[in-house]
């Protein structure tokens, strides 16, 4: 069974960024015979600066949304940050996901698992891969019909993240469904005055080292000009580039 695969830019920046993304996302479903699900972020909630991008919003961005998926056929992924959000971006969505400082929310949890789409948990950067099995309890017994959990690092120092691959495997104890954040990963959180650093040449290195830990599924934000990005460019893959990074994991 081929893996699941994530992909699209941080943030909605404009209708023109989502259509050059959506089109080449398709091609490479097409050439890969793979079924890449669209990823963007209606508000990026969590920015480290209060003068930072956030998106056009809930109701611009679903429409948004909604437009891609009816035009090129992808599945659609976003993250919500508040319970209220979360029948909205369900009606487009076909997966939910939590961010990783948001995993514990329980309130955030049950909404996102009521409304049937597949719930994707972030594993928060303060938690181990094992503790993990306390938030996919409240999906469950939410509702959910199935959850899936992400891998996206852990804080052990200032400023950056260190990625223990064995999170993994003790993640596909609790789940059958993990995938790892190739992207946010590499972060540098807050160290770039103001702003999330990091270095996206080895976003590839993670997915390879993960898929050896027994990862099913990979995330990776993409953007045809990642260094003029409006949201965590330093981490992203270049859109010209993603192709090359799918041969490597599917062969």
């Amino acid at each position: 069974m081929n893996p699941i695969f994530i992909a699209g830019p941080c943030v909605i920046e404009s209708m023109e960024l989502l259509e050059t993304v959506a089109a080449e996302l398709v091609r490479l479903n097409k050439k890969y015979g793979i079924d890449i699900i669209f990823k963007s972020s209606f508000d990026k909630a969590n920015r480290t600066s209060i003068r930072s991008f956030r998106g056009p919003g809930l109701e611009k961005g679903m429409l948004m949304l909604g437009d891609i998926k009816s035009k090129y056929g992808l599945r659609i992924l976003t993250d919500i940050h508040e319970s209220q959000q979360a029948p909205r971006a369900a009606e487009v969505a076909d997966v939910l996901q939590i961010p990783a400082f948001l995993c514990r929310q329980t309130d955030l949890l049950v909404a996102a698992a009521k409304t049937g789409r597949v719930v994707n948990i972030k594993k928060a950067q303060f938690l181990s891969g094992m503790d993990m099995r306390y938030p996919v309890e409240k999906a469950l017994e939410a509702g959910a019909t199935e959850v899936w959990l992400t891998e996206r690092g852990n804080m052990f120092g200032y400023n950056n993240l260190v990625v223990d691959f064995r999170n993994i495997a003790d993640m596909l104890t609790i789940v059958p469904t993990v995938i790892m954040d190739c992207t946010h990963s590499v972060q540098r959180p807050g160290a770039g005055n103001g702003t999330t650093a990091g270095d996206r040449r080895f976003a590839p290195s993670m997915a390879l080292a993960a898929k050896a830990f027994g990862a099913n599924g990979y995330f990776f934000e993409v953007h045809p000009d990642p260094d003029h990005a409006l949201s965590d460019g330093p981490n992203m893959v270049a859109l010209q580039d993603f192709e090359e990074i799918i041969h490597q994991i599917v062969y």
